[in-house]
């Protein structure tokens, strides 16, 4: 880097790189004694992996706090000239607040993962013991139940939220059946196979000169056919949130379809069998979609 010109060596050993022109700082790169910062480090690393790995894009889940120290990384490692700096990228996420503020190590605010979830489990049973969700189930059923609405709760809470946005985890929010919630969207997912369940042994045979679509059905059939550039856009756009989205409106669009059609009492054995599969084919993307987001989809509640 020295001697093309990227770097400079001040009169006390130390080198630098002068980004001033790219409205940027003078970035210290290697301390007089010889010895790493950050940034050398990050540039070391950055080098090694694309000489290691077969890798193409090279993606940093770092906190907004460090947006400065990746524009000026990226920007290093440009100039250097290796032609995959293009390809660097740094989802740039923002902080997670209490209702009552800020975590901060200093005054104890702090919030341990294991606690957290270990609250959210038992929020989750005192709720669904209220609601009734988890009548019928054995002990050992709804202990599991309530793990994964727990940590469902949790990661669709803050999994909805745009990567980028900072934002406020409220427990007793998360854990809602109703609304915008994991919860909401698992036990949707448990009612559809519940429907299921029950319509094992009726006729599958239908056809579209059969069936005559109602506004619900279509809102539920096209909600359905966007899954796939759903999960593109997730990508493209390093967001999460598009996916849970969608889940979300899915769930919302079984359920006005439920309430405005009888499934397995139709008119007859065709729109039965049609909405069987219309329901089936919902139960597949909720739980196609939960699991992208790390989330369990329960068969019963």
């Amino acid at each position: 880097g020295i001697q093309r010109g990227v770097f400079y060596r001040r009169d006390d050993g130390s080198v630098w790189i002068d980004l001033r022109e790219d409205g940027l700082d003078e970035k210290l790169v290697l301390r007089s004694d010889g010895t790493s910062v950050y940034m050398t480090q990050d540039i070391g690393t950055a080098i090694q992996r694309f000489k290691d790995f077969s890798i193409n894009r090279l993606t940093y889940v770092v906190g907004n706090e460090q947006d400065y120290h990746f524009r000026v990384l990226f920007l290093i490692l440009k100039k250097l000239g290796y032609p995959w700096a293009d390809d660097l990228y740094h989802l740039s996420y923002g902080m997670v607040d209490l209702p009552n503020g800020r975590m901060k190590s200093r005054e104890g605010t702090v919030v341990d993962a294991d606690d957290l979830l270990d609250e959210m489990e038992g929020t989750a049973r005192s709720l669904s013991e209220e609601l009734g969700k988890s009548e019928g189930l054995s002990e050992p059923e709804k202990a599991k139940l309530y793990q994964v609405l727990g940590h469902g709760a949790l990661k669709y809470y803050i999994l909805k939220v745009d990567p980028r946005k900072r934002m406020v985890f409220n427990p007793e929010e998360s854990i809602d059946f109703n609304g915008n919630t994991g919860p909401f969207i698992q036990y949707s997912h448990a009612r559809v196979r519940s429907i299921l369940r029950k319509s094992e042994g009726l006729s599958r045979a239908w056809s579209w000169a059969d069936v005559c679509l109602d506004e619900r059905s279509k809102e539920l059939i096209q909600t359905i056919y966007r899954f796939p550039e759903v999960v593109e856009q997730a990508a493209r756009t390093f967001s999460p949130a598009v996916v849970a989205q969608f889940a979300y409106d899915l769930a919302k669009a079984f359920n006005a379809f439920y309430q405005s059609n009888s499934i397995l009492n139709a008119e007859s054995e065709a729109l039965i069998a049609f909405r069987i599969d219309l329901s089936r084919a919902t139960a597949s993307s909720l739980k196609r979609a939960l699991e992208l987001l790390g989330i369990e989809a329960p068969e019963r509640m």
